[in-house]
């Protein structure tokens, strides 16, 4: 198989050296804004690099991995499905509702396939929460709890961007939730504090924000998220049902520190980031990919599950701005 992947930052350059080593992928060609940055990655894979995206898809890919900035995404994915080729695109599609039907209705009108990156889909503790809460061990489940919390700011340049920490980072913990509960988020009520550095209010965002989120069968959710959690690289999921009460994310590398007596001491190696912490799961993604391009198994996470987290995330960025619950659009 020949994947060709676009964008090497630094999720693009990680997917890039998954996808070199499986063993279903038979060539790798990398394409990127920065020409110089894509030259140097193939160049450290065995890989080829094509000084731009027209002559990526000139190059004959089987399949496309997209990792580009986010503003481009909708448009990559777009490109691809017109040339006939299945899609892996990092979230989101797209920055609003908008831009994501426009692609979405590109893929179905070319009838290809795209794959969205939440990679908490296939990290060990989710899938295992999900099949817990499905198989009815924790009863009637009441209370979800998430956290997100990265140890600091990302660049400066990249929050005008970002489309927001609900749309950026929350947006993760609402996938995670739909899908964990197998349930939807009908109502929100959001608020945001931006008490951090300054880059955030210069940019219309928030470095720290919490969220109510109510499912259509009346459990409540709460949501955390900050960019600056000096502990490290925090992100967790609880749920508590009238039986039992489950974590995940809960580790001797989790960034928590208890203050009871004769506690265990606070973790030598905290997870520093989210490659580290969700290393694994990248690369069952990616793996789950190759095997949807190869015709064996279904779509694990289609445009259509994007979509629905992005409503959600921007009903949180509505509720925030305006001061009240928001009733999320279907």
């Amino acid at each position: 198989m020949r994947i060709g992947l676009i964008g090497t930052g630094r999720i693009g350059s990680f997917h890039a050296g998954v996808l070199a080593r499986h063993p279903e992928v038979g060539s790798l060609v990398v394409a990127d804004a920065d020409a110089g940055r894509a030259a140097s990655v193939a160049a450290a894979l065995g890989a080829e690099a094509a000084p731009d995206v027209t002559a990526l898809l000139g190059r004959g890919p089987d399949a496309v991995v997209i990792a580009s900035a986010t503003a481009a995404h909708a448009e990559l994915i777009s490109r691809a499905a017109r040339a006939g080729l299945p899609v892996f695109c990092e979230k989101p599609i797209a920055l609003d509702v908008p831009g994501t039907l426009a692609a979405l209705a590109a893929v179905a009108e070319a009838g290809t396939e795209l794959q969205l990156g939440f990679m908490r889909r296939f990290d060990a503790g989710y899938r295992a929460a999900r099949e817990a809460v499905r198989a009815g061990r924790l009863g009637r489940l009441h209370t979800v709890r998430t956290v997100s919390s990265d140890p600091e700011p990302p660049p400066a340049a990249y929050l005008p961007l970002s489309g927001g920490l609900f749309r950026d980072c929350m947006i993760h913990d609402v996938d995670a939730v739909r899908w964990v509960t197998g349930r939807e988020v009908v109502e929100v009520y959001a608020r945001g504090a931006d008490g951090g550095p300054a880059v955030f209010r210069e940019a219309g965002d928030v470095d720290t924000a919490a969220a109510l989120l109510v499912l259509d069968d009346g459990t409540l959710v709460t949501a955390t998220a900050t960019r600056c959690n000096g502990a490290g690289y925090d992100v967790r999921m609880e749920l508590a049902g009238d039986r039992d009460q489950l974590a995940v994310g809960l580790d001797e590398r989790t960034p928590l520190t208890s203050l009871e007596p004769h506690s265990p001491a606070p973790p030598p190696k905290p997870w520093p980031g989210f490659l580290e912490r969700f290393a694994p799961a990248y690369e069952a993604e990616l793996d789950a990919f190759v095997r949807l391009v190869r015709g064996g198994a279904p779509n694990p996470c289609d445009g259509y599950e994007a979509l629905a987290a992005l409503r959600v995330a921007e009903a949180c960025e509505r509720s925030r701005r305006e001061g009240r619950a928001v009733r999320v659009d279907g």
